[in-house]
């Protein structure tokens, strides 16, 4: 086995492997900003965002690509062209090259040969990469679902899927395992607000159990309004999550309609001996369709005006299947949706403070009037103070004055 001759490198890993070091130019160091806005608040220009997020790309596509060179090395018992490899990952020479020396500083064994006046690279044979089932994309998406389930961490969803990745890593070589790990860490999902149901896990493991099995069950609830504490029997169709929160609903035995209730608020849960039979005209999607958030009410239509100053915020998300956007003379942006859970959208439109207006229904641009107006009262009443507290003593020599 022979490192190619024209192979000539600083790097002791590219040596290794007769790779030629690449001439790059000094990476650019970003300056911090000097003055304005930007240096006082640590805030983030657009093109500064648009540039992070670009790095982000391109490290994602880096890792992938690298992933599809280790397993187009593992398969190549013979070795494989610089050139083909180039094609395959569709991508220049140049990039072949410095995916090949990260590897080797990864710790991957690859190894080169020179036949026929070409460079062929491969494993070495006693490497073992194990068993490998998934594409990159796919270790991605496991890596993200165990992020999103992360609010949940200490239950059922959140250990198995933990569990799964854990056992697709015992089966990998060293040196594979801890790429995974890298490139699971390229991408982040953060849960936002959410509840701790670690202490519910049997709670949540009985509601699993009912759903499959179509048990009734007898909980203790807590209302969130009253906070009062009733017993009722429920034949549960579905455990959801929603905005931080785990719910499920089904047939509540005591009102004899379709309810839907917060699993942190069961103080109690048992399963009956009892099973129900689903209302076959029963539809989730249908059920929650409507809904801005978790409570089902009938659809009324929303008109919300938001100033320029929040149109970008809400033009850039999906708020509702409903919802239409309109652009409003001075930026403005106008919201229609078909929703209930009159609630819920109240909080939400509150959130925005005097950047949107309810345009109708005129039964919840009162209600948003009257929070604000309640609001206004309790600031004009108990006036924030300012410096509140003692000045700090004046320190000399190590002691106070």
């Amino acid at each position: 086995m022979r490192p190619p001759p024209a192979a000539t490198s600083t790097n002791p890993a590219s040596k290794r492997a007769g790779l030629p070091e690449a001439n790059e130019a000094p990476t650019p160091t970003a300056q911090a900003p000097q003055g304005g806005e930007a240096a006082r608040t640590g805030a983030r220009s657009e093109p500064q965002a648009s540039e992070a997020a670009n790095v982000t790309s391109v490290r994602g596509d880096q890792l992938a690509r690298q992933w599809q060179m280790i397993q187009r090395l593992a398969k190549s018992r013979f070795g494989i062209s610089l050139d083909a490899l180039a094609e395959e990952l569709g991508c220049v020479r140049r990039t072949v090259y410095r995916d090949l020396d990260a590897l080797m500083l990864a710790g991957f064994p690859v190894v080169s040969e020179k036949r026929d006046g070409r460079v062929y690279y491969r494993f070495l044979d006693s490497f073992q990469l194990g068993d490998v089932p998934f594409t990159s994309d796919e270790i991605l998406a496991l890596a993200f679902g165990e992020d999103l389930l992360r609010a949940l961490e200490g239950t059922v969803f959140h250990d198995s899927i933990g569990s799964a990745i854990a056992k697709i890593r015992a089966g990998l070589s060293p040196e594979l395992s801890d790429y995974l790990g890298r490139l699971g860490e390229a991408f982040r999902v953060l849960p936002g607000p959410h509840k701790n149901y670690a202490h519910l896990r049997e709670t949540i493991q009985t509601l699993n159990d009912a759903v499959l099995g179509r048990r009734t069950v007898r909980i203790r609830y807590r209302t969130g309004r009253s906070g009062a504490v009733t017993t009722r029997e429920l034949d549960p169709y579905r455990v959801w999550y929603r905005a931080g929160g785990l719910y499920v609903v089904g047939l509540d035995h005591h009102s004899e309609e379709i309810r839907t209730f917060a699993v942190d608020r069961i103080r109690r849960i048992e399963a009956t001996p009892e099973r129900f039979t689903r209302d076959p005209d029963f539809d989730f999607d249908a059920y929650i369709g409507s809904s801005f958030g978790v409570i089902s009410e009938p659809a009324t239509a929303v008109r919300i005006l938001f100033e320029k100053r929040w149109a970008s915020y809400v033009e850039e998300r999906t708020w509702h299947p409903s919802q239409r956007l309109t652009p409003r003379p001075g930026g403005r942006l106008l919201l229609t949706m078909e929703v209930g859970g009159t609630a819920e959208l109240r909080t939400w439109i509150l959130s925005f403070g005097s950047g949107a207006e309810v345009l109708e229904p005129a039964a919840l641009r009162d209600d948003v009037l009257s929070e604000l107006k309640g609001a206004l009262q309790r600031y004009e009443e108990r006036p924030e103070k300012r410096g509140r507290g003692r000045r700090a003593p004046r320190l000399q020599g190590g002691a106070a004055r």
